[in-house]
């Protein structure tokens, strides 16, 4: 797999829905913000001479309920960027909070797809808890850099739903808040750069994590595209700009407006938020419905996302909608207040923001908390004066601007003042305008936001080839060898049993390891043994093994990587499935002719028993289970072993495991056995190969296609059967 010129950056955002073109935004509590940030920072990170491909990287979703668009697997976004859709979890499209058990599968399905790409990212970028728990995983597989966005984090979001009144567990039942808090905290420890959009992120939202207080942050506002959020009076003097779309836009929205008011010649203040109680449209409402000034001055629009049906929406939605409905009707806001079911934000969001501030209007923001506030840049950059919460990332864009009012949005009084004062004082109101859009210019364009990313991205790697800037080629970035990259890069892979397979010979051991040593570069190797991890390594350490890149052990229920041995939790996901330990146990309990191994045998997804085989013994044992409807796999060796598995697992499973996960042809994989319990990995997909020391066990498999008997002992037979098959 070799280098090219040039960064190659994976961004992951996983839970929403995103598109390139027209992206639902406020569809939901998942489709925020977040998506078009992705959205920006990918195609602003393509546009830079110093990367060669942008991946935005998601979740594939194949659901009636949801447009085709998210059914397909790669969308381009630009020349040189792109969405790649991963599937897991199944194909519905399912709540953020639902997604934790299925994200190992997605990481598995990504290193399968980075395999089909014949190329290693250089840098990860995890965005919120969940794309930045597959990033931490994919970097840690690669020996890449990682980086990470929160967007919003779980210890703040627990403190608002307890101040809300929900209980501690119903918090984790609906949100999988602990779930979420242990990942941060884990992400925030290894991350290399964290990036906000505020230092508040940093001191109040980091800072409430033990693992929040060091220097590896960087303050990176986000951008936004200037040639869409353009100021209102560009439309009077660029009539190129005035074309048939936007004349087209505009009488939507105006009849959208002007259907819900009795006077649409007053100015008229704009809210745009998801109905999300956080957002505090409550007090908005309560504010204007209070002030007789401000309702007789100016008109309200709150567009509060997407809906068609209230009664289908989430539980949080329904009960800010339907009180949002109340609250009209306790103020009698009608012919005052407009409230829209639906809005394109790509087209018509732009064109909202221009025509309020021609009705020389107010933006409002009067979320609680907002971490950033990305709809205040966009409405400065039109020309609209702001009024925000003083909670976060708007204290920071007022501070750069200076382009509206910061309140206490706990206090409606306060946000009606704010309000009124814009709107009376006509010079207060020109001058928020024009510092808005100048300061937006300064501060917040994508461009700028992309040159410091790339800035704080560099020290993070190796020597690598800039060729925009650089006439002669410097050496070639090499990254070190992870056990991801080890596996990528080679075409051949040999697994082979422990006891009587590799060891039993010493001198044929040295000769197999001295061609495993000489076929380094084109062939990974590996162990599958009945042992645990410790004794595995026990028998390394004895017989001097040279060091595996794979290690299946505990009858392969655990996959282990490389000389650090990582485990591989996308396998011990796997094969959880329906496996009952404690039933399994209970179950066989009565029979006093099984008697527990030592407690090294024993592992989270094996219970191993030592059992004489007379009587039926073991057929009693497999019609307990079945009686019982325990679902899993009973594996008996060498006389006296017995082994309880999920059903998933064996040291056959695992094999066929790696050979997807990282893209190994069948005919490339040759697996050596000399025993019953390596059965399955001899007789799978696979070239098998059984040593002539064989036990009588695996006389069955004579003569099956793709399985060669060796006439040779122990190593001597493994070395036989890799020219057997031609892999060496």
């Amino acid at each position: 797999m070799e280098h090219t010129s040039g960064l190659y950056i994976q961004l992951f955002s996983i839970h929403g829905l995103i598109r390139g073109n027209m992206p639902e935004l406020g569809r939901d509590a998942d489709t925020g913000g977040q998506v078009k940030y992705v959205l920006d920072l990918a195609r602003t990170l393509g546009e830079h001479d110093d990367v060669v491909q942008v991946d935005l990287v998601t979740r594939l979703i194949d659901d009636k309920t949801v447009g085709s668009d998210y059914a397909r697997p790669i969308e381009p976004l630009s020349e040189k960027a792109r969405i790649v859709r991963i599937q897991c979890g199944g194909k519905k499209y399912i709540r953020k909070e639902l997604l934790w058990p299925h994200l190992e599968e997605f990481i598995d399905r990504v290193i399968r797809f980075i395999k089909l790409q014949n190329r290693v990212p250089d840098v990860f970028h995890g965005h919120y808890a969940d794309g930045g728990y597959v990033a931490m995983e994919l970097a840690t597989a690669f020996d890449a850099p990682f980086i990470f966005t929160g967007h919003s984090l779980g210890r703040n979001k627990k403190a608002k739903l307890q101040a809300d009144g929900l209980g501690e567990a119903r918090i984790n039942r609906q949100y999988k808040i602990d779930t979420r808090i242990q990942v941060e905290e884990e992400i925030m420890r290894r991350a290399d750069l964290i990036i906000t959009s505020t230092q508040q992120e940093i001191d109040q939202q980091y800072g409430l994590y033990e693992n929040g207080s060091h220097d590896r942050f960087a303050v990176i506002p986000p951008g936004i595209d200037l040639d869409t959020f353009y100021p209102f009076y560009d439309l009077q003097l660029d009539s190129d700009l005035f074309n048939e779309e936007v004349k087209q836009i505009r009488f939507t929205l105006f009849n959208e407006l002007h259907r819900f008011w009795a006077h649409p010649e007053k100015p008229f203040i704009l809210a745009l938020c998801r109905p999300d109680h956080r957002k505090n449209i409550t007090g908005l409402l309560e504010a204007y419905g209070t002030s007789q000034e401000l309702r007789t001055i100016a008109n309200l629009a709150v567009f509060a996302g997407i809906r068609s049906n209230i009664t289908t929406m989430e539980e949080n939605e329904q009960a800010v909608l339907t009180d949002m409905l109340l609250q009209m009707d306790r103020y009698d806001l009608y012919g005052k207040l407009a409230i829209p079911k639906k809005n394109d934000f790509a087209t018509e969001v732009p064109e909202l923001y221009r025509i309020c501030a021609e009705s020389r209007g107010v933006f409002v923001n009067p979320a609680l908390v907002e971490p950033f506030g990305l709809t205040l840049i966009e409405a400065s950059a039109c020309g609209l004066p702001i009024v925000a919460t003083n909670d976060g990332g708007p204290a920071e864009i007022v501070a750069n601007c200076d382009n509206g009012i910061l309140v206490d949005a706990a206090k409606p009084e306060e946000i009606a003042r704010a309000l009124q004062s814009i709107l009376v004082d006509d010079a207060k109101w020109t001058q928020f305008s024009n510092n808005g859009i100048n300061g937006v210019r300064q501060h917040y364009s994508w461009r700028a936001h992309g040159e410091k990313t790339m800035q704080r991205i560099r020290p993070l790697l190796p020597e690598v080839i800039y060729p925009a800037k650089q006439a002669e080629p410097r050496a070639m970035y090499q990254a070190p060898v992870s056990f991801g990259r080890r596996l990528m890069n080679v075409e051949h892979l040999m697994i082979t049993d422990i006891d009587n397979t590799l060891v039993g010979d010493k001198k044929s051991m040295m000769d197999l390891f001295s061609l495993l040593q000489e076929h380094r570069d084109d062939m990974a190797w590996g162990v599958a043994t009945g042992r645990s991890l410790e004794l595995t390594i026990e028998a390394m350490t004895e017989h001097n093994f040279l060091m595996p890149d794979i290690l299946i052990c505990s009858v392969g229920t655990e996959i282990y990587y490389g000389p650090d041995l990582r485990h591989d939790k996308g396998w011990q996901q796997h094969i959880s499935w329906q496996w009952k330990p404690e039933k399994i146990k209970a179950a066989l309990a009565p029979f006093d002719f099984l008697v527990f191994q030592e407690a090294e045998g024993q592992r989270s997804h094996k219970i191993s028993y030592y059992l004489e085989e007379k009587e039926n013994r073991l057929a009693m044992v497999r019609e307990r289970l079945q009686e019982m409807k325990l679902r899993c796999q009973v594996i008996y060796s060498h006389g006296q072993f017995l082994d309880i598995l999920p059903l998933r697992a064996s040291k056959g499973k695992a094999i066929n495991y790696l050979r997807y996960k990282f893209d190994f042809s069948p005919r490339h994989v040759m697996v050596a056995g000399d025993s019953g319990n390596d059965e399955d990995m001899i007789s799978g997909p696979a070239r098998g190969l059984v040593v002539g020391n064989h036990s009588q066990e695996l006389e069955s498999l004579r003569g099956k296609a793709n399985i060669y008997f060796s006439k040779a002992n122990y190593a001597a037979g493994i070395i036989d059967g890799l020219k057997h098959y031609g892999l060496i």
